[in-house]
């Protein structure tokens, strides 16, 4: 049966099992837009800006295990959308990216909104590609989403000219297609574990390859088996769960010094799916020039691209975890022990909370208490970037897979969208976003959003009128030269009421609580608004420690 462009694709997009696309409408793509109308299983979930749509469509991806589709019409609405996408490429989640084009004819005139989509997205992407037949739809565009969910995850950028869209096409028999997991080499594991026995000083590194391949039972039981300490790397939290006795603490910004300190003393480490990022390794010094380093990844071009592997070993890290255990023996060893309880009881009092309310402000150490205490321990928790978030990465304990989604790319504006796409992805769980008063302000506009569609996240929004990160460099490198950071807020929980939404403000922790708890039973999307000290930039700043501030 004769079919245009644009009902293939959204064909395509049925047979690999797409439930939601989340975009802003555009001319560009009219005709996929009208092709929705026919298919009630796939809702298009009209978003305010591109960049807000990319991020929904990639936290949905992460909470569901599919891959996100996300859609935006040409030159400025592509553009907006590659936030999402850098997001995505940096954190390894499969996304597929349909753009709007202008009609073929009319490229290489500067036509309206034209951009050359191909070259502008190939760093960004696994794979760009425009068809400009539509017979080839089902091939290209399935081929789209088997690059994007295979080997190292990834965004996958497909171009769709309009008038291409509008041709009839004729039969087609493409259908979806995966790939098996890849396997490691049977000597390498046998290697691997030869290293691992003999050690003295062994540390585990796990990385977003563990949450992918959802990894996280055997790597406990090999942490328990081996006696190894177990360290997750920037923002992959849930790779272990952070009330073992195993579990060490987390990698990134404000990494404490007796972490680093450790690893350093270690004379070899596991690293399991992770690409040892700068922010991860405290720019490129995490490991000394004498630490042996067993490295398992999915990708070959991961391995050797910052440090030098013993061992390489190209492989799924579920693979590879299950292969270990079948030739791992037990070991008790009192050195590695001790070595295991010391590290784990400073993680313990380093990451405890503190009952700590202060008479003015929100005190975000106590905060964080009277938030763990709270929430479902199943509730998924994203956030934006900042400094505001060295409190969630001290102090949160997250000991359930899929419980917590970030950027690793620090993009800002990215909690509230992400929460709504995860929210999407897991409606019967509880979503809260962390973000700060700058990031919020960039992507808030998607509370309308969460209202419009009823989606009930809850917004946590920490306010110090301050782009606070800078800030607190500013004062590091150039002190007392303040330009640029100061900013000024709206009332955050009236814009939320005037969305639709729940709105709260709290300005000492005792009403924090209350208005958690409020915002709990409201039905709809809330907000709940903190303000914070802005001369405490960072959890573990001193509170004697001035920062100056342009109202001084």
């Amino acid at each position: 049966m004769k079919r245009t462009g644009g009902q293939r694709v959204v064909e395509v997009l049925r047979k690999e099992g797409v439930r939601k696309v989340f975009g802003v409408p555009g001319e560009s793509y009219l005709a996929v837009m009208d092709a929705f109308y026919d298919h009630s299983d796939i809702e298009y979930i009209s978003a305010r800006q591109e960049g807000g749509a990319s991020f929904m469509a990639e936290a949905y991806a992460k909470a569901s295990g599919d891959v996100g589709v996300c859609m935006a019409t040409r030159g400025p609405g592509a553009t907006n959308l590659s936030i999402g996408i850098h997001t995505a490429q940096q954190d390894s989640t499969p996304l597929v990216a349909l753009i709007g084009q202008v009609e073929r004819s009319f490229k290489n005139r500067e036509a309206f909104q034209e951009v050359d989509f191909v070259p502008f997205f190939s760093h960004l992407c696994k794979w760009t590609v425009e068809i400009d037949q539509a017979d080839r739809v089902p091939e290209l565009l399935h081929r789209a989403f088997h690059i994007a969910r295979s080997g190292r995850p990834g965004p996958v950028l497909v171009s769709l000219p309009e008038d291409m869209l509008e041709d009839l096409t004729g039969d087609v028999t493409h259908t979806p297609y995966h790939v098996n997991s890849i396997q490691p080499n049977t000597e390498s594991v046998k290697q691997a574990v030869s290293e691992l026995s003999k050690a003295e000083k062994p540390i585990i590194i796990a990385g977003g390859g563990v949450d992918l391949a959802k990894a996280q039972p055997e790597l406990i039981q090999i942490a328990e088996t081996l006696q190894i300490p177990v360290v997750t790397a920037f923002r992959r939290f849930t790779a272990f769960p952070n009330s073992h006795p195993n579990y060490v603490g987390s990698l990134g910004m404000g990494a404490p010094a007796y972490l680093l300190d450790y690893i350093k003393e270690c004379d070899l480490i596991l690293a399991l799916g992770t690409r040892f990022t700068q922010l991860a390794t405290n720019n490129y010094t995490l490991l000394n020039e004498n630490t042996r380093l067993i490295h398992v990844d999915i990708s070959p071009d991961v391995l050797g691209k910052v440090y030098t592997p013993t061992l390489p070993i190209v492989s799924d890290v579920k693979e590879f975890t299950k292969g270990l255990l079948k030739n791992i023996e037990p070991i008790k060893n009192q050195q590695r022990s001790y070595n295991l309880n010391e590290i784990n009881k400073k993680y313990n009092t380093y990451s405890t909370t503190k009952e700590d309310y202060s008479e003015d402000y929100v005190d975000m150490d106590g905060m964080m208490h009277d938030l763990i205490q709270r929430l479902p321990k199943d509730s998924i928790i994203t956030n934006d970037a900042g400094n505001f978030s060295t409190w969630l990465s001290r102090y949160y304990r997250f000991n359930q897979a899929d419980t917590y989604i970030g950027p690793t790319s620090g993009a800002m504006g990215y909690g509230l969208p992400a929460a709504i796409g995860a929210k999407f992805a897991k409606p019967e769980r509880v979503v809260v976003s962390f973000s700060g008063d700058g990031g919020y302000m960039m992507t808030m506009q998607e509370f309308e959003t969460a209202v419009r569609y009823n989606i009930p996240v809850i917004a946590i929004v920490v306010n110090n009128s301050i782009y606070g990160t800078i800030r607190s460099h500013q004062e590091n490198k150039y002190p007392g030269r303040v330009v640029g950071t100061e900013l000024t807020s709206p009332n955050f929980a009236k814009v939320a009421e005037n969305f639709g939404g729940h709105g709260e403000r709290v300005e000492k922790n005792v009403d924090f609580i209350p208005a958690l708890e409020r915002a709990l039973s409201a039905g709809k999307p809330a907000l709940i608004e903190v303000l914070t000290n802005p001369e405490i930039l960072t959890a573990g700043q001193e509170k004697n420690v001035k920062i100056q501030t342009l109202t001084q």
